[in-house]
């Protein structure tokens, strides 16, 4: 379940200074269908707010998160699928 956030033009709420982003190359994805299913399971953690995965440049994603979750624990999520691994953009 989505999570209401919202902004103003000049300030963020609490809510929002919490959030986490970070960017990640997923490998394995290889179309739309690979980023509807990757979005919905790691969006399923509750601890991630938003998924933005893209086919172009592939499989870069972006990811905002509540709480600073390790690399492991994201691909334990992606591990519901199969075929996908998970690395950090600095």
């Amino acid at each position: 379940m989505k999570k209401n956030r919202t902004r103003t033009k000049n300030s963020t709420t609490i809510e929002n200074e919490k959030l986490m982003k970070k960017r990640f190359q997923i490998d394995g994805i290889s179309c739309g269908g690979c980023i509807t299913r990757i979005k919905k399971v790691l969006e399923g953690h509750e601890a991630i707010d938003e998924a933005k995965i893209f086919l172009n440049p592939k499989g870069v994603a972006k990811i905002n998160m509540n709480e600073n979750l390790s690399i492991n624990d994201l691909q334990k999520q992606l591990d519901q699928l199969d075929g996908y691994t998970l690395t950090e953009i600095e």
